[in-house]
């Protein structure tokens, strides 16, 4: 079955740096675009960036500071944050739409607060 799992979320300063990860199994990882979402307390989800083979695309507000990346060998995609601000603070979840559906991660909190 589709496993989507996120990590390496935590507490950071503004202006510092986080890694997330994504382990995925149960597809063709290498054949899909991956995605990163982001939900902040009290309002909705919205998409972050994506990557599909060798292209990644960027929401406005993380053009610069975020970088998403993939490793087909190892099914992970990876979003490396950097100076970040405390309006990135938010659940942040790893997506992939399959012909069988959308399957999402459980989440993985990042605060930005000093």
């Amino acid at each position: 079955q589709v496993q989507i799992v996120e990590s390496g979320g935590g507490l950071v300063q503004p202006g510092g740096s986080l890694r997330l990860s994504c382990a995925a199994s149960g597809f063709t990882f290498r054949n899909y675009p991956m995605r990163w979402y982001r939900q902040a307390p009290g309002q909705e989800r919205e998409w972050v960036a994506s990557t599909a083979g060798p292209y990644a695309n960027y929401a406005d507000f993380v053009k610069g500071r975020f970088t998403v990346s993939r490793d087909n060998a190892k099914n992970t995609v990876n979003l490396q944050m950097n100076s970040l601000k405390p309006e990135d603070t938010g659940v942040y979840y790893c997506n992939v739409d399959l012909p069988q559906g959308q399957y999402w991660g459980q989440g993985t909190q990042v605060t930005v607060a000093s």
